[in-house]
């Protein structure tokens, strides 16, 4: 953990602003949750103070109960750290609980998509991602997971970018090439919209909170 966390560290330290925990980290025996939260924040702090630009790291807190999410949640935050990661698939139905909790605690909520071809790659039956993505703002993300136009498995630049143009923008006109069928209001009722943020591979949409002061 001790690596894991020094990892963190040399990447933000380099000079990326976000790293993030993995679908497949949460709380394995060589690698507990509690420790590794604890070596990840002392990897934030330190590139802050060495660097004096804002860095987060986005923890994992999935888990096999709601109870369990919850405290993992809050122990991120007692940390300071504003970023609360939770695997939707995965994490499965206790999602909306624990986007009640992280909402009160004030943190950004990052909803990670792991898994989700299962359900929108299959071309015989299945789910859209444009329905999961607007499924997944409403459901409280802060952050979605919405692929990225480079260096990943599949995906073209103008589908991606019309998911995130739907979770950010305030009106999106319909261009079949974007996955927008129709002219539509965009998802932006909860709060005011941000600029395009993104970090080594992935690209989300975003919403600003300020949570860094």
């Amino acid at each position: 953990m001790k690596n894991y966390g020094r990892a963190v560290y040399e990447c933000l330290r380099g000079g990326l602003d976000f790293t993030k925990d993995d679908e497949n980290v949460n709380s394995q025996p060589f690698m507990r949750w509690r420790d590794r939260f604890l070596f990840c924040a002392e990897a934030i702090y330190k590139s802050q103070a060495e660097t004096g630009e804002i860095k987060g790291h986005y923890l994992n807190a999935t888990a096999g109960t709601c109870e369990e999410m919850m405290k993992r949640a809050i122990f991120a935050r007692e940390l300071g750290v504003p970023i609360i990661m939770h695997d939707y698939l995965t994490g499965d139905s206790p999602q909306i609980l624990v986007w009640l909790i992280i909402a009160e605690i004030m943190a950004y909520f990052f909803i990670h998509r792991a898994m989700h071809a299962v359900i929108d790659r299959q071309k015989n039956h299945g789910m859209h991602f444009r329905v999961l993505a607007k499924t997944l703002r409403l459901s409280g993300g802060d952050h979605v997971h919405a692929g990225t136009v480079v260096g990943k498995l599949e995906g073209d630049r103008e589908s991606t970018l019309g998911f995130v143009d739907l979770l950010r923008d305030d009106y999106v006109e319909k261009t079949e090439v974007v996955v927008s069928f129709h002219s539509r209001l965009g998802l932006t009722t909860r709060c005011s919209t941000c600029g395009f943020r993104g970090y080594s591979r992935l690209a989300y949409a975003c919403f600003d909170r300020d949570l860094w002061r």
